[in-house]
């Protein structure tokens, strides 16, 4: 393994503002609430990743903040986001937060944009109280990611098994609709979609979602390893990402190997 290339495409780290100000920032963002106040929450910081990359030989990470409801907070994410991937350009890659539905989301994400971030995500459509079915809801959202010519990142869970802080109620019905009125954005479901990506084995789903893809963060706590088995019999390898949900999970908790 020590050989190979390895990207980790779902890294969250925390500005140290946000990490000092959690329990004051949690009283007004219920879902960043219950998501810091669960047993598997964790922090980390810049040199927290870099230190963990080191270790596990990852050569590249894709880090975001975290989706607050607050542009506010969100920019303060997005600011040092920005200011890591210039300090270290050959480690890090960026994403930026936005509130879905904010109305001054389009001049963030072309800000973010020129500062040479890529895509827009870890959006939470439950916690950011987005329909992402609704084509009416994001547009504001899906005409600025095409202007910044940008992709976009999806929180979406399973809808059976065990509950769990931040797993939400969107559905893969609602991924689907979001793609069906989106087909030229490049868009990533986070933790193996829901389960959307079964449904590709339907020649007319694959068609609609050929711009579609997942990754697997949190894989350790959701699922058996054999689902690998699965996906490759269905020969969709291709369209999975190695993510690891840093820092709840670190890429020690997976057999990397498997995706290479």
């Amino acid at each position: 393994m020590s050989n190979n290339k390895i990207i980790d495409f779902h890294v969250h780290i925390y500005p140290p503002e946000i990490i000092r100000d959690c329990e004051k920032i949690s009283e007004n963002e219920p879902y960043f609430n219950a998501l810091i106040h669960n047993k598997v929450h964790k922090w980390a910081a810049l040199e927290d990743l870099l230190l963990r990359m080191q270790r596990d030989n990852i050569t590249r990470a894709i880090i975001f903040g975290f989706a607050f409801q607050d542009m506010g907070l969100c920019k303060i994410c997005n600011d040092y986001i920005i200011d890591c991937v210039k300090k270290f350009p050959d480690k890090l890659t960026g994403l930026c937060v936005v509130p879905p539905c904010d109305k001054n989301l389009e001049r963030e994400i072309m800000r973010c944009a020129d500062s040479g971030l890529i895509g827009v995500g870890e959006l939470f459509p439950d916690g950011q109280n987005i329909n992402i079915s609704d084509e009416n809801q994001t547009l504001r959202l899906t005409n600025a990611i095409r202007a910044a010519n940008f992709f976009i990142l999806w929180h979406l869970a399973e809808p059976v098994g065990h509950e769990y802080a931040g797993k939400g109620k969107t559905s893969t019905r609602d991924a689907f609709k979001f793609c069906v009125n989106n087909p030229d954005i490049t868009t990533i479901f986070a933790h193996f979609g829901g389960g959307l990506w079964i449904y590709e084995l339907m020649p007319e789903v694959k068609k609609i979602l050929s711009n579609t893809y997942y990754d697997i963060a949190a894989m350790p706590y959701l699922y058996d390893a054999k689902i690998f088995d699965a996906i490759k019999a269905a020969g969709m390898i291709h369209k999975f990402l190695m993510g690891s949900d840093y820092p709840i999970l670190d890429s020690s908790r997976y057999e990397i190997q498997i995706l290479i």
